[in-house]
């Protein structure tokens, strides 16, 4: 059986004090999911030190309730494992029963939960776990992120919405996979749409395409990835609109300085559009809402 977490509480001083072993001790789950809450259906093993007669593998009722020994029944729902484990300990007190328990509770086995897999999967719904899961096999369970996903991942531990995580998912497997984020029943993942940079006018693939590079595209980048600028291009009248909460601001953009390395290349935000006009004179005089009109019609292209 698969230990998830587990808190000892210790009453002779009225502290908490922890005493899980080095390999989960050790570990950033147990610090980062102490929101994670105890509900009806979960498998809990209570220990008390010193008293193996009291030790109990004990499942929680639908009314939220644990029964053991000599205390009867204990409120458990809803508590963190630590805080089960104080209620527990108090019981013993208060019955005079023990005059300094040590107890601690492990969470061994979450009754199945959904985990809600939103947004850009193939398949995005409600998963049923009953214990952690790698993020990447809850996504391959929702059949994987689709062409149009942000690898930053925001995680809701346990319904927390104080809890937020965000989790950059790498495109390189190896990364991927060494990650090893861990999923907990009651979770939701959110995988946002991927930003997209426009670039238009005389290009060699004018059209949108993903920020899926760690977020992160230039532009010689965005221009590079659209085949460059075509020779019949005004380099010269270069020019990025960003979109700035719905009201577009419009820069020149010193390209050819950019190219030769006299000029910095700069960082694009979603919704950017960069526009390499025409050479001859009435694509030149193209406005800046007929361009970003345009963008409404681009294709997008991802994978790069």
């Amino acid at each position: 059986m698969r230990v998830l977490r587990s808190v000892c509480v210790g009453l002779l001083a009225t502290t908490l004090v922890c005493s899980a072993g080095p390999s989960l001790a050790q570990t950033n789950v147990s610090e980062t999911h102490e929101s994670l809450l105890i509900g009806p259906g979960d498998l809990l093993r209570v220990t008390v030190l010193r008293e193996s007669d009291l030790t109990q593998q004990v499942r929680v009722r639908d009314s939220g309730e644990v029964t053991l020994p000599l205390i009867g029944n204990v409120q458990v729902c809803g508590f963190s494992a630590a805080d089960a484990a104080i209620a527990i300990a108090g019981k013993y007190v208060e019955g005079q029963f023990l005059k300094h328990p040590d107890v601690s509770v492990f969470v061994e086995e979450f009754a199945t939960q959904p985990v809600a897999v939103l947004g850009q999967v193939v398949r995005p719904g409600v998963i049923s776990i009953s214990t952690k899961r790698s993020m990447v096999d809850v996504i391959a369970m929702a059949g994987g992120l689709t062409d149009m996903a942000d690898r930053h991942i925001t995680v809701e531990r346990g319904g927390n919405t104080h809890g937020l995580e965000e989790v950059f998912l790498s495109n390189r497997p190896e990364d991927a996979l060494n990650a090893n984020v861990e999923i907990f029943p009651g979770d939701k993942i959110l995988v946002p749409k991927a930003g997209i940079v426009y670039v238009l006018g005389d290009v060699g693939k004018p059209g949108g395409y993903l920020m899926q590079n760690n977020s992160r595209l230039t532009v010689l980048e965005a221009i590079a990835m659209a085949s460059g600028v075509n020779r019949t291009a005004s380099e010269s009248r270069a020019r990025v609109i960003h979109n700035a909460n719905g009201h577009f601001e419009e820069r020149e953009l010193p390209l050819k300085d950019m190219q030769q390395g006299k000029a910095p290349d700069q960082l694009l935000q979603a919704d950017d559009v960069i526009y390499i006009p025409f050479s001859f004179g009435k694509n030149i005089l193209m406005g800046t809402n007929s361009i970003v009109a345009a963008t409404s019609s681009a294709l997008i292209y991802a994978g790069h």
